[in-house]
């Protein structure tokens, strides 16, 4: 995993479903794209918008983090 590239918060952010085609999000230092996953309707999943960190907000999921592992890594955030 130490090949894949690397973007920055604000490159993460135009990922949001509004601004760029790509729907992406990032949790513990991972970048997903959840573009074509049917939970992340126009960039958004309940009360979680993509283009952003969602690490900490997580914490009171209903869910722990196992739904990472069917989303691809596509990069890490720096």
């Amino acid at each position: 995993m130490n090949d894949l590239p690397q973007y920055n918060i604000y490159q993460l952010a135009l990922r949001n479903g509004n601004d760029k085609p790509e729907i992406w999000i990032a949790y513990k230092g991972f970048i997903y794209d959840v573009t074509h996953s049917r939970y992340w309707i126009n960039g958004k999943h309940y009360e979680h918008w993509a283009g952003q960190d969602l690490t900490h907000e997580l914490q009171n999921a209903p869910h722990t983090d196992y739904v990472f592992k069917n989303l691809k890594i596509i990069g890490k955030l720096i």
